[in-house]
């Protein structure tokens, strides 16, 4: 990798069957840690990049009760002070305990520092985790580096690519 590339420009590509793999790898990693006998009452989604793994965990596990938590932390590429615009149903998920939040990627941890706090039983759940906010999540599949951009599939289109060395 040069050294003079963007960060972004250091890039991990997720295609659509590559989320739906890594997301039934997390339920399957999900199975059977409920707090009870029961499983998981609940999944929050954290919109938008959670919608998806979320969907895929809440089938596999046969949970029923889906809601989300929008959370805004990104302005394109620059990442600002994470701000809840949009919270889930309080009376039904409580405190969290029981409950799945589920995300597509945790990078600083600094969006799921204002999840955590208004649900802190919950168990946090990601697809992918990056070293600085890899602390703040429960379960996860897999792991890149900080400096890693993860393009996933709602960020991209198929198109034609030129040869590195020419035609």
């Amino acid at each position: 990798m040069a050294r003079d590339r963007l960060p972004h420009e250091k890039g991990f590509h997720v295609s659509w069957d590559q989320l739906h793999r890594d997301a039934r790898a997390l339920a399957w990693r999900l199975d059977g840690q409920g707090p009870d006998e029961g499983g998981w009452r609940a999944v929050v989604a954290i919109t938008r990049g959670g919608m998806a793994p979320a969907m895929i965990v809440a089938r596999e596990l046969d949970i029923r009760i889906v809601d989300t938590i929008s959370v805004k932390s990104y302005n394109h590429q620059t990442q600002s002070a994470p701000k809840v615009i949009k919270s889930p149903d309080m009376d039904l998920i409580g405190d969290g305990t029981g409950v799945l939040i589920v995300d597509d990627l945790v990078d600083t941890g600094r969006t799921l520092d204002v999840v955590r706090a208004t649900m802190p039983k919950a168990h946090v759940a990601t697809v992918y985790a990056k070293p600085k906010g890899r602390p703040m999540v429960d379960s996860y599949i897999t792991e890149v580096s900080q400096d890693t951009w993860i393009f996933f599939p709602w960020d991209m289109a198929l198109q034609y690519v030129e040869p590195y060395r020419g035609t």
